[in-house]
Order: structure tokens, then sequence, then C-alpha cells
């Protein structure tokens, strides 16, 4: 019976690991800066950085304050887009309208100036 190396597997399989970690680094730094204002949920929508190709909607808009499953679910709906939806599969159309549709749900913001622009642009 013959024997299969698997020193091959090993290195491939360390460096998707250090990928998968890279990834699950940005996206938390990501997640945080989204929660503290620093970066608001309409500009990753619109721009739609490598660390959230594959992060729903649904979790970006739930690491906003105040926003619970109940309040995403609701706008999510109401704009015809699913919970589980990643964000780099969303349309240009769906990105420019929940974006718009961000802004308006998050007036009095401080940063509804610079989504106002995005969203424009």
């Amino acid at each position: 019976m013959p024997e299969y190396a698997q020193t091959p597997a090993a290195p491939q399989r360390l460096r998707a690991l250090e990928q998968a970690n890279q990834i699950r680094l940005a996206r938390a730094e990501l997640k945080r800066r989204v929660t503290e204002g620093d970066v608001s949920a309409a500009e990753v929508i619109l721009t739609c950085p490598d660390a959230a190709q594959r992060w729903t909607v649904a979790e970006l808009l739930m690491a906003q304050r105040r926003w619970g499953a109940t309040r995403c679910r609701k706008f999510l709906e109401r704009n015809g887009v699913s919970e589980i939806k990643p964000i780099g599969q969303l349309t240009d159309r769906q990105r420019r309208m929940l974006a718009a549709q961000l802004q308006v749900a998050c007036v009095g913001s401080a940063d509804s100036a610079r989504d106002r622009e995005l969203v424009l642009a």
C-alpha cells in the first residue's frame, strides 16, 4: 500500500489559517471603528473593504450603536435585502439604496454630511 506524503498540505493549511486570522482581525478592527462611530455603516457598504467582502449586512448593521436584531431585520425587510447577504455581493443599486436609507435612519449623526457626499458621488 503506497504512503501519501502530508507535507505539501501542511504549509497550505497554515497559509489558509494565517489568511483567515488576518481577515478576522481586520474585520474586528472595522467592527470596533463602526461601533465607536469613526466609520459609518453606509461608508463600509459603499466602499466595501476587503475585510467586509464576506461580512453579512446584518452583522455590519448590528455593529452600530442602538442597532439590535429587530431593528436590523425591519430595516432590511423594508429595503428588500436579505439579512445573510454578504456585503461584497450587493449590487451597486442596493449599496446606494442602503447607504441612503442608513443616512435617513441615522439623522443627526456627526458623519451624516460625509455619508451624504458618499451617496451622491
